[in-house]
């Protein structure tokens, strides 16, 4: 029914238009292929193109009649369509668009589980700060870098969620966030909250595997992950407090081993870590300067402005000298100072 009414008014629709630009339709509809479908030939639609820009007839007319057209779009307009969002750009088709089911894509997208490098970002601390609790002579608890492994997906996920539900706003009107699930309407601000809920009840059963001290610990960086996305409104220095959020495992690693922490080995392994996340993610935030300055938020590479490589400099050797004051206060030879 819809299809004969399609036709219907595709066929009414040519004589209006031929009838407007004094065209036969005979010029446009070939003999010998008189198919309703063939009517928005190219032929007409570059016609009423130039007569719609000389009558300035509003763009919605013509849209109407390239999305009914059964001929495709050309390789310009593709090219044009990818670059303003419309269409995924080459090459942009992730393992999570090909395998999984799609009603599970949005939430896969949603934690960012096709780009895992958040995730080491967050679990490499961690592993740093169970290595160094492990015996003198002994393998590292493997146990407890895998349970650490899976909190950092699990983690790095609801900090995703809970950065694009407050930022939904904002995401729109970046270029590169724009298209993210909960600002592109995908999924409501209401499955995300659920999302959340489930990702964070995972996260709890892994928790609850550690020492009671490890547990307070845990749970206290929440704080830090749930307030993060709303530092880039009130100052100038966003990538230290994600420092302070992305690093917490230096401490947790420890205690979950220890059962305690050592201030002289954490707080500068701790500290290098900061140091490390503010090198990277200023560098990452230099892509989006000019949105934030439309959209009128704050980054360090705001803050820094062109004497970025002088803070770089700064940030990166205090890592080092961090994790080489780290390395001496915990005993573990030259070599780890010399590497």
């Amino acid at each position: 029914m819809a299809s004969f009414l399609l036709r219907r008014a595709s066929c009414s629709a040519t004589r209006i238009l031929s009838s407007s630009l004094s065209l036969p339709t005979a010029a446009i509809i070939p003999k010998s292929n008189p198919s309703p479908n063939f009517i928005y030939h190219h032929y007409l639609l570059h016609h009423f193109t130039q007569f719609s820009r000389q009558n300035k007839i509003p763009s919605p007319y013509l849209t109407f009649i390239k999305e009914i057209s059964n001929i495709p779009i050309t390789k310009e307009e593709k090219e044009q369509k990818r670059n303003n969002g419309e269409l995924p750009k080459r090459g942009e088709k992730s393992w999570i668009d090909v395998y999984l089911p799609r009603q599970v894509r949005p939430y896969a997208h949603l934690a960012r589980l096709d780009k895992p490098i958040g995730t080491w970002l967050l679990a490499w601390p961690c592993m740093w700060s169970i290595s160094l609790a492990a015996e003198p002579g002994s393998v590292p608890n493997f146990k407890m870098m895998a349970l650490f492994g899976c909190g950092a997906l699990l983690l790095r996920g609801a900090g995703c969620t809970i950065n694009d539900l407050l930022d939904r706003d904002i995401d729109t009107k970046v270029e590169r966030t724009k298209l993210r699930p909960v600002a592109s309407g995908l999924l409501t601000p209401f499955q995300g909250l659920c999302f959340l809920g489930f990702q964070l009840f995972l996260g709890l059963g892994i928790l609850l595997q550690l020492n009671n001290y490890s547990r307070i610990l845990g749970a206290s960086s929440l704080l830090l992950v749930f307030s993060y996305p709303l530092m880039k409104r009130f100052t100038f220095w966003p990538q230290a407090y994600l420092g302070l959020t992305f690093n917490w495992g230096a401490l947790l690693g420890w205690s979950a081993v220890k059962g305690s922490l050592d201030p002289a080995i954490v707080v500068p392994l701790y500290a290098s870590g900061v140091f490390w996340t503010l090198v990277y993610d200023t560098i990452y935030a230099h892509q989006d300067k000019e949105d934030d300055l439309k959209v009128g938020v704050k980054s360090t590479a705001l803050r820094f402005g062109d004497s970025t490589k002088e803070w770089i400099t700064g940030f990166g050797t205090a890592c080092i000298s961090s994790l080489a004051l780290c390395g001496f206060n915990a005993d573990i030879g030259i070599c780890f100072l010399c590497f």
